[in-house]
């Protein structure tokens, strides 16, 4: 494919979507997969993964270089619904850094952006329900990474003591949520990327 032919999408990864295309895997059968959702040209690759219970902003390349690029060094902002009202020592805990486990090896996070968020997001709903109030208060956090460890924005907040119960991510460098529906998906032009 010629450089000037490589395609770009941003997506809203809907809970309970696979960053895959296909599998061959058996036991991933009933597992809903990229691929359900637009009919991405052959050789889309997700920049970054979102795990099957995240949600938000994926972009899409046909290009790995763009792909390599954007995940070596370019900020990942998440909306992280936390169990609990996250107190200021958590918050300044995971800005500093916090001790999880990856792969079974201990690992130190890097400094990062971090603020509570005061007004509840307007995401749409999820499709599988959040537990409600009765099993106590939650509140919202942003975090900003220019890592990306797997599942390491909830392993970050349970370090500090607020389980993660719902993630959202909203911007990967400039590229944003806004205007995107649930499952949507836009093409984008390289301009729009960098």
């Amino acid at each position: 494919m010629a450089e000037n032919n490589h395609r770009h999408f941003r997506l809203f990864k809907p809970y309970g979507y696979l960053s895959q295309f296909t599998t061959n895997a058996r036991h991933e059968v009933n597992k809903q997969f990229l691929g359900d959702l637009h009919n991405f040209p052959e050789g889309t690759m997700a920049i970054g993964r979102l795990d099957r219970d995240s949600e938000g902003l994926l972009l899409l390349t046909t290009d790995g270089k763009v792909s390599a690029k954007i995940n070596r060094s370019t900020e990942k902002e998440y909306y992280a619904q936390v169990d609990g009202i996250i107190s200021d020592k958590a918050i300044l805990r995971l800005k500093t850094g916090v001790h999880i486990s990856i792969n079974g090896e201990d690992y130190t996070t890097k400094s990062c952006t971090v603020f509570k968020i005061n007004q509840i997001p307007n995401f749409p709903p999820r499709a599988k329900k959040i537990r409600d109030e009765r099993h106590g208060p939650t509140s919202w956090v942003s975090i900003t990474l220019t890592e990306g460890k797997f599942r390491q924005v909830r392993k970050m907040t349970a370090a500090v003591g607020f389980p993660t119960l719902r993630l959202v991510r909203v911007r990967v460098g400039k590229i944003t949520l806004i205007g995107l529906g649930m499952g949507e998906v836009e093409e984008l032009d390289l301009f729009h990327i960098f």
